[in-house]
């Protein structure tokens, strides 16, 4: 019997070499009233405070984080950059493979006009059921061709695709110099056939305001589009202003000062 647990142990061990743990899909406890969003009842935050996991900032300080998720190009990004320009806020674009080959100009002018872009894999995978090996080819491949389209060398930020994740893809890309960045405040804003107008859009992302907050956008959302000046004015209004990603410290591991 001894020697049956033996052989089976052996066997799985190749498994967890390659990181057979717990997918998680990221979510939070929404913020109302201006009170912090919480992952407290998530069941992953050792996890994510462990691998300098990102999905909050420093909730004492009015202070918002812009990011928008671009997987591919509905027509509303230049004009997103156009907003952003004249707002004089800095976001970061997290792209795909797709986005890349696709859209060149746009990222060129995302680098020159100083935003951040972050890496959301090349194939937008389910990172959890993929290899070692494949999680790096998928990364890598980002990297290097937005490094080729920019000419500026180098890339911090990755978004997990849809959100899911997993110690191991946390500890992997976290070893490959990335920080993972999650959110805050996000609504259900990626469905082109399900806008609502961009005083909804407005409502949404205005109730969740909170000192701190990493917002989520998607760029193919009109809604988005049309409400986003409006939003950062009502920000400001409020005493908010608008960071850099390079701003934002990772979320400190538990009981750490």
């Amino acid at each position: 019997m001894l020697l049956v647990f033996i052989l089976l142990a052996l066997y799985l061990l190749p498994a967890e070499a390659e990181g057979a743990s717990r997918p998680f899909h990221f979510g939070f406890k929404r913020s109302v009233n201006g009170n912090p969003a919480s992952i407290n009842e998530e069941g992953f935050k050792e996890i994510l405070e462990r691998h300098g996991g990102i999905f909050l900032g420093n909730s004492t300080e009015k202070s918002l984080y812009m990011t928008f998720d671009n997987g591919y190009e509905n027509g509303f990004t230049g004009q997103i950059l156009d907003v952003l320009k004249q707002k004089k806020v800095p976001a970061a674009f997290f792209v795909t493979g797709h986005y890349i080959n696709d859209q060149p100009e746009l990222l060129k002018r995302m680098a020159a006009e100083g935003h951040i872009i972050g890496n959301h894999s090349w194939s937008h995978p389910d990172m959890t059921q993929i290899s070692t090996e494949r999680i790096h080819q998928e990364l890598d491949k980002v990297k290097q061709a937005v490094e080729k389209v920019t000419g500026k060398p180098g890339m911090s930020y990755l978004r997990p695709p849809r959100g899911i994740f997993s110690e191991h893809t946390l500890r992997v890309s976290h070893e490959m110099g990335y920080t993972n960045v999650f959110w805050s405040i996000a609504y259900k804003d990626w469905d082109t056939k399900q806008q609502k107008g961009r005083q909804y859009a407005y409502n949404q992302v205005m109730k969740q305001l909170h000192p701190g907050a990493v917002l989520l956008l998607h760029s193919v959302s009109r809604d988005n589009t049309e409400a986003l000046g409006s939003i950062i004015d009502a920000a400001r209004q409020q005493g908010y202003d608008f960071r850099s990603l390079d701003d934002l410290k990772p979320l400190q591991p538990l009981g750490s000062p």
